[in-house]
């Protein structure tokens, strides 16, 4: 890509954790052969707004065809975050389908290190980071906010900051009507991005969740990949399993494969669906 051109950003819209367009988590993906700074990729983000945009830079220099190492880096409408995994497998999903890289796997530099990407037969694997929790007292006034009188167990990831509220059933779950505004107003302790909603799941489900972020601008996202580098574990724990099939209960809904391979390591096992591809102009 000659910067002479660079006014010209190559970008897909690929909906993510699913099989079906319509489906899954919506992400933009956007391809740069130079850095931009940092006001450039919100006001793209802001202009999308997506719950993510994800912002690949080529680090080769080579034709991103025949590249294997990357940044990767993702905005939402409103701020930068340090990792996204629905933003991830829509990359990977550009660079296998569209762009037909030659490379079988794929590494991305990222805020939350060296993250790759594989093609399966089950779809693309993520290989991600994994974050544990520590039990914690929960706040009364979020818990009103969100609508949830009862739960199993409330846990907390300080490095991702999310708080993971484990409920008894999954009609519960499913009949959660939060009011967003309220969870913003309320003051925590801790520093809370986002909650995770989870229950046990039906058949063919080991789990299922909801996810909830109004403080980074998006109050439900329809499937979270970061999210389950926190659920991955904690379910393990319980189900006695290294594998599990995932379910997240948004409108527009969406599944992945979890496998727990390590105390620090979480795959995740999804695909996706290019739904449109064009060029962003920047003057």
């Amino acid at each position: 890509m000659s910067r002479k051109n660079e006014n010209r950003i190559p970008i897909y819209h690929v909906d993510a954790f699913t099989s079906e367009p319509f489906k899954g988590n919506p992400a933009a993906v956007c391809l740069f052969g130079y850095p931009y700074e940092d006001n450039i990729l919100q006001s793209i983000a802001a202009e999308m707004n997506l719950s993510e945009t994800a912002f690949l830079r080529n680090l080769e220099e080579k034709p991103f065809k025949e590249s294997q190492l990357f940044s990767l880096r993702w905005f939402t409408p409103k701020t930068e975050v340090p990792l996204c995994g629905h933003a991830t497998l829509a990359t990977a999903a550009v660079l296998f389908q569209d762009i037909d890289i030659s490379a079988n796997e794929i590494f991305f530099e990222t805020k939350s290190g060296t993250l790759t990407a594989k093609q399966e037969d089950k779809g693309i694997l993520l290989n991600f980071p994994s974050h544990e929790l520590i039990p914690m007292d929960p706040n009364q006034d979020l818990l009103d906010a969100i609508g949830i009188s009862d739960f199993e167990s409330v846990q907390f990831s300080e490095k991702m900051r999310k708080l993971l509220i484990h409920l008894q059933n999954e009609e519960i779950l499913t009949n959660l009507k939060p009011n967003f505004e309220h969870m913003k107003c309320v003051r925590t302790r801790e520093k809370i991005e986002g909650v995770i909603v989870t229950s046990k799941g039906r058949p063919p489900y080991d789990f299922i969740s909801r996810y909830f972020a109004p403080w980074v601008g998006i109050n439900e996202d329809p499937v979270t990949g970061a999210a389950h580098t926190v659920l991955g574990p904690y379910w393990s724990r319980i189900l006695g399993k290294k594998e599990m099939l995932a379910y997240q209960a948004s409108a527009r809904s969406g599944e992945l494969i979890v496998k727990v391979f390590s105390k620090d390591r979480v795959g995740l096992i999804g695909n996706a669906v290019i739904v449109s591809k064009g060029e962003l102009y920047l003057r």
